[in-house]
């Protein structure tokens, strides 16, 4: 897929913006703060419909118009997919709420029909990388938990929208714990939800156990090449819930849960929350399930995260990221919009290289650079340079 045309009003330092994108690459140059980064932004929100650079969408509507409410921000999309064009159009309505507060209102709309967000998310596909990734593998679980999150919803159509109903069950369970917890009461009242988050989040693992398979046999591959053969990448998921029982062994073990079935996964998810109902309730929180889940990175089981160098990660960052790529077209059939954030700044010369030979491949992506000399001459020949001046955008 490719995008045609993209249209910003009010987002970020772009009062206004629209520009014509070709195939190919397309390498925005210019100073720090003139808005480079924000465009990439733009074109990721309509992939993900959420920011990679915070997590309040609300920071995205530019702060001139953010000054009166309700304020308005839009990102408009043309793009191409199997060979049909449509138009997606996302706006951000900052509006009052009671108490003097304000809140942040999504409204999608496809081919001009007003679509949820669910249904919105993956209509178009998009890999983005960017430096503070890192945390993916540095970082806390949560990191790694958005990672997958983001990465699943642009491949399982219902994967969004299966998650945003599990967060919204395991919300009201654990009012529940606290209320039991504060006031007691029979624990049988938790059944209901018990059963609610066996069966979505049963469905949540199954995805996330195929997807970090996949995903590794891509980045093992990746990684070995990168590295020229010295260093085996591996991903350990490690459910909250485990469906395969074991020891506390260590991560160098390789866990292969493919064989196990959907609906082993769900009657092991719910019998584990109600032998888990006095401890819950004794908390006030719910302590198992995908909303405790994490991914770990491994180079010839060194896990990255507590031993990595600095150019380990930067590497199975970048192995990652190809593998996402590849999986993604796997997956869809054609190649995802290739996202890059002043990423050549992070690189050495062996992995410039390395990563441009990929990208060679890909049909559409955009990139970011303050200093275009970091790119060989040969890719500045083909790609299309661009100027990106206070929130301006010209060829």
């Amino acid at each position: 897929m490719y995008l045609k045309r993209l249209s910003l009003t009010n987002i970020r330092n772009f009062v206004r913006l629209d520009i014509d994108l070709p195939k190919g690459a397309v390498l925005l140059v210019g100073e720090n703060a003139q808005g480079k980064t924000s465009v990439l932004e733009a074109i990721y929100f309509l992939a993900a419909m959420t920011s990679f650079q915070t997590h309040a969408d609300r920071q995205m509507i530019n702060f001139l118009e953010a000054r009166q409410v309700p304020a308005v921000g839009r990102i408009v999309g043309e793009f191409e997919r199997g060979r049909r064009s449509h138009k997606i159009e996302v706006r951000l309505i900052l509006e009052s709420s009671s108490a003097n507060g304000q809140r942040l209102r999504k409204e999608v709309y496809l081919d001009g029909v007003k679509k949820s967000i669910g249904e919105a998310i993956g209509q178009v596909s998009a890999v983005i990388f960017v430096p503070q990734m890192s945390l993916v593998i540095e970082g806390g679980p949560e990191e790694r938990r958005r990672y997958l999150n983001l990465a699943l919803a642009q491949a399982v159509p219902i994967y969004a929208a299966t998650l945003a109903e599990y967060n919204k069950a395991l919300e009201q369970r654990n009012a529940l714990l606290r209320i039991l917890n504060e006031r007691s009461g029979n624990p049988d009242q938790l059944e209901v939800w018990d059963q609610t988050l066996a069966q979505l989040g049963s469905q949540i693992i199954r995805w996330r156990i195929m997807a970090v398979q996949e995903l590794e046999r891509q980045a093992a591959r990746i990684h070995l090449e990168l590295t020229h053969g010295t260093e085996v990448l591996r991903l350990a998921y490690q459910p909250a819930y485990d469906p395969i029982p074991r020891l506390p062994l260590s991560l160098e073990v390789p866990v292969d849960r493919s064989g196990v079935e959907l609906d082993e996964i769900e009657r092991g998810l719910y019998e584990r929350l109600r032998a888990l109902r006095l401890e819950e309730i004794a908390r006030g929180a719910t302590t198992i399930g995908p909303h405790r889940d994490d991914l770990r990175f491994l180079a010839n089981q060194i896990d990255l995260g507590h031993y990595g160098s600095r150019g380990q990660i930067r590497t199975a960052l970048l192995s990652l990221k190809l593998a996402e790529m590849a999986w993604l077209r796997a997956r869809l059939g054609e190649w995802p919009l290739i996202l890059l954030d002043e990423v050549m700044a992070e690189l050495d010369g062996q992995r410039r290289s390395d990563l441009l030979k990929y990208l060679h491949s890909t049909e559409q992506s955009v990139l970011t650079a303050t200093d275009p000399q970091m790119f060989p001459a040969e890719f500045l020949q083909t790609a299309h340079i661009w100027r990106v001046r206070a929130g301006k955008v010209e060829r």
